[in-house]
């Protein structure tokens, strides 16, 4: 810290001890800063780590799933500009990690057995991402995306406003995405056949709000 003065200068002992507070007193405020500034860095990157992790887990699943490839990311698109969940979307079926292979790639339709197993997908996404402390705000959705409004879904039967709003707002994303594409068991619907069933299962499958809100966007 430099100080210039136009006149001749002599300072006390006062002078002195009070621009010896100021300059410590600016340096902890630039020391701060700098703390402050590393630590935002350092979180960004963490929460950079996070996302990329979770990216590469959607990936596994898809690499696994052959029939799904891509439709992580489509429905977290489609998602985001319903509402920011980024997070939940892209981890929503990871619970099928850990279903057999001769259930989650079987060429056909389940029978009673197999579809018990598949549906317990969210129970097993739960268990696996609720040791996280990190991704337990993720949760919701793989949790409680298969929940119908009417309270006919599953894992809880769970009916109405009880069902968290981000997994409505999903539940029609997913199933939208799902039916627009290829699966083992039938061909892709036509966009009008898929939206005409959206509309359709609104206050039944679907919150009818969710629905106004995601034809607009499609339209």
């Amino acid at each position: 810290m430099e100080l210039f003065s136009i006149n001749h200068l002599s300072p006390n002992d006062e002078w002195v001890n009070l621009v010896k507070t100021l300059s410590t007193q600016a340096a902890v405020a630039i020391e701060n800063d700098n703390l402050l500034s590393s630590l935002k860095m350092s979180n960004d990157e963490l929460i950079s780590a996070y996302d990329r992790t979770l990216e590469g887990w959607a990936h596994a699943l898809e690499l696994r799933d052959r029939e799904t490839e891509g439709h992580a990311r489509r429905v977290t698109e489609l998602t985001i500009k319903l509402a920011n969940i980024r997070r939940g979307t892209l981890l929503h079926d990871i619970g099928k990690m850990g279903l057999p292979d001769g259930v989650l790639l079987k060429k056909g339709p389940l029978n009673e057995e197999e579809l018990r197993t598949m549906q317990t997908h969210p129970q097993l996404a739960y268990d696996m991402l609720s040791q996280i402390p990190y991704l337990k705000p993720a949760l919701t959705i793989p949790y409680y995306h298969h929940e119908k409004f009417d309270g006919t879904g599953y894992p809880h039967g769970l009916k109405g406003t009880e069902i968290p709003l981000p997994a409505r707002i999903f539940a029609v994303v997913d199933v939208w995405d799902a039916l627009i594409s290829d699966r083992p068991y039938r061909g892709a619907w036509t966009e009008e056949d898929a939206t005409r069933y959206v509309k359709d299962q609104a206050g039944k499958h679907f919150d009818p709000d969710v629905v106004k809100q995601f034809l607009e966007i499609i339209e």
